[in-house]
């Protein structure tokens, strides 16, 4: 009697969390924030709003620099991107990147049945821990996440708003690494601006650039959330099947479908050429500006390799972020071959637009891109 009374008291406390639940959604943001913050405030090298705001005017005269010679570099304007730019603690960035998987996580939410809509105790059960663990994940991935990014071109792809984006540059993870590796901070405040810049030109000056990539992205997901519903349906099966039989590609590639990793492999291609873009503006345009660009490209790149160790280099995996990290080598590889091979003709036609993206094997051979896209460029041109 003891024994049902209880079960039935908590079969009644996970039914009702379970139906909270489905009314508040996956993931508790409150709680992702707390989680994101208290891990990030923690960090050395915390500053005051008043330090914040002090560091502002740096910024801003950076930006005044910066726009005037980019479009002069690249030859197209770069309207309202000097008004656009905030600076942010680490916790600032944290929140502004929370809507993003927000957006994500509620646009899954739409499409999937959700665990605990049948009232059973099981049902409940699994939603509170989906409901504990998912929040627990996208805390940790933010507050981890938050002490590493320097700069970000903030532009939400995926929601419905078309606005420009916004620059946010991370002052307190900017000061700590200029400290670190020993760079004077005006000028690796003016280099890390030149990259996030760089995304902007990118994105802003190319109107077929940020639907190219919502069009994939929005695809991506509906796929996996294809993907997901079978899953709910037919259990793990589909996914082994197709997992077998794409075992030679390895890795996470064996469980995409064909059409995913078609996908996948066009925005790679995209992300790949715009960190290489912009790691290359670092460079060609900031030696310009800043004394010692080759020096700080140096130290930059060895920290990027040191933090690819031990833990870090198991989070990245999961995260993805060992992905990025080639994908700078390899688009860097890219646009440095085309300046080589077609000079400044060459470098204008990158952003022509879908028709103009490397195939993979041009990626690897810029003269074959070149040939393909400036027929006329003389050959071995440098600039």
């Amino acid at each position: 009697m003891g024994m049902a009374l209880g079960a039935g008291i908590a079969a009644s406390y996970f039914a009702r969390r379970a139906r909270r639940i489905s009314e508040e959604g996956l993931v508790d943001w409150a709680g992702v924030e707390r989680i994101a913050t208290s891990r990030l405030r923690r960090l050395p090298g915390t500053l005051t709003t008043s330090e914040l705001r002090a560091s502002e005017r740096s910024y801003a005269d950076a930006m005044a620099r910066i726009v005037p010679v980019l479009e002069a570099r690249l030859g197209r304007e770069l309207p309202g991107v000097v008004d656009r730019h905030a600076v942010v603690d680490r916790a600032g960035w944290a929140r502004a990147n929370l809507v993003t998987f927000r957006v994500l996580i509620e646009r899954m939410e739409r499409h999937l049945e959700l665990p605990g809509g049948s009232g059973t105790i099981g049902s409940g059960v699994a939603a509170v821990a989906n409901r504990f663990l998912t929040t627990q994940q996208i805390g940790f991935l933010l507050g981890y996440l938050g002490g590493r990014v320097l700069g970000q071109y903030d532009v939400a792809l995926l929601s419905a708003e078309q606005a420009p984006g916004r620059l946010l540059y991370v002052e307190e993870n900017v000061r700590a690494t200029a400290r670190q590796l020993g760079i004077p901070l005006e000028d690796f405040r003016l280099w890390i601006a030149l990259h996030e810049t760089t995304h902007a030109f990118e994105m802003e000056a190319h109107p077929w650039l940020r639907p190219y990539l919502k069009e994939r992205l929005e695809r991506q997901l509906t796929l996996f959330l294809d993907d997901a519903k079978d899953v709910q349906r037919q259990g793990l099966g589909s996914l082994v099947r197709r997992w077998r039989s794409a075992a030679a590609e390895g890795g996470l590639s064996g469980l995409l479908s064909a059409e995913q990793r078609g996908l996948l492999r066009e925005t790679q291609l995209v992300m790949s050429l715009m960190e290489g873009f912009s790691d290359w503006v670092m460079d060609d345009v900031g030696a310009s500006m800043i004394k010692d660009v080759p020096g700080i490209r140096a130290r930059f790149d060895a920290r990027r390799a040191q933090r690819r160790r031990g833990l870090n280099k198991v989070i990245a995996r999961v995260t993805g972020l060992d992905m990025k990290m080639e994908q700078y080598r390899r688009g860097e590889r890219f646009v440095s071959g085309v300046a080589r091979a077609g000079g400044e003709a060459a470098i204008r036609r990158l952003w022509d637009g879908p028709h103009a993206l490397p195939t993979d094997r041009e990626f690897d051979d810029p003269p074959a891109w070149v040939r393909r896209m400036v027929p006329k460029a003389p050959a071995g041109f440098i600039p």
